[in-house]
């Protein structure tokens, strides 16, 4: 129910919302660009956000098959490398994220995975 939504209603209005964070991938089938509204923070040369649906996502699938992705940040999009973190805590992560969609992710999330993107230079 939480993921018909989210791919109906939520993620469509908030990819069009300027100031929102975006990740690119490339869809792992149809080799087409996927963009997917998403939330956390910039620390230094990486990016780090937790995937409420972990391995079922299907960012998460896009980029078990392609790495190399696209961040939106403030408006501006940066190329990085994503890197899946499963040994990483991912409660302990969405601490240091920022609080409202880390509440969302915590509430509705079922099978939590850390990503950090290495953005380039």
């Amino acid at each position: 129910m939480v993921t018909a939504f989210q791919r109906r209603v939520g993620n469509p209005l908030l990819r069009r919302l300027p100031g929102h964070q975006l990740l690119e991938t490339v869809g792992r089938v149809s080799g087409r660009p996927r963009i997917t509204p998403i939330g956390g923070r910039r620390e230094g040369d990486a990016f780090w956000l937790v995937s409420e649906f972990g391995e079922r996502s299907q960012y998460v699938r896009n980029i078990r098959k392609d790495n190399r992705v696209r961040v939106r940040l403030r408006g501006r999009w940066h190329t990085g490398t994503a890197v899946l973190l499963p040994e990483d805590d991912p409660v302990a992560r969405l601490a240091t994220l920022p609080r409202g969609n880390s509440a969302v992710v915590r509430a509705v999330g079922t099978d939590l995975l850390t990503i950090r993107i290495d953005l380039d230079q």
